[in-house]
């Protein structure tokens, strides 16, 4: 008789508690039959469970490496969205450049206008100026003149 024979024969005499799942009495079991059968089962699912564990410790360590790339990969798109930002910033710089650039170009052509503005008062101012003296001389002329045209008395000798 087998052990596994054994051991089947020993449960089917013995009871079994239905809550526990264990015999309400003592089995006797040949201590071979139960080495046997551990060897058995071992035998027959240890190399799956061996495998199993290779493939969990590998599946594992694919993980590792594939949380460390997704997070360099969160780093890259960091500093992408860094630089979208700074060429956002320069973009946005050359626009005020261009304004500044404008800006001045027209404050230029501002001076250039004003200063020739002044000069043109100037010549109006001084063309004014010799007018007025030119009237000035003239109306002294004038003066002179009815002055000279004036009878003059006689003198008395």
């Amino acid at each position: 008789m087998s052990a596994a024979d054994n051991l089947q024969a020993t449960q089917q005499q013995q009871p079994l508690d239905l809550q526990s799942s264990t015999p309400v009495e003592n089995v006797c079991v040949d201590q071979k039959a139960v080495d046997k059968l551990t060897e058995g089962f071992l035998s027959h699912y240890l190399p799956d469970l061996q495998n199993s564990k290779r493939a969990l410790q590998e599946l594992t360590q694919n993980q590792l490496i594939l949380l460390d790339t997704l997070d360099q990969e969160v780093t890259k798109f960091r500093e992408c969205n860094g630089l979208l930002d700074l060429n956002s910033l320069f973009t946005e710089a050359k626009v005020y450049q261009n304004k500044l650039v404008n800006i001045r170009k027209e404050m230029i052509m501002l001076h250039e206008k004003t200063t020739k503005l002044k000069k043109r008062a100037l010549k109006l101012q001084q063309q004014k100026q010799k007018e007025q003296l030119e009237k000035e001389q003239q109306r002294e002329r004038e003066l002179e003149r009815e002055r000279q045209l004036i009878a003059k008395p006689a003198k008395k000798t």
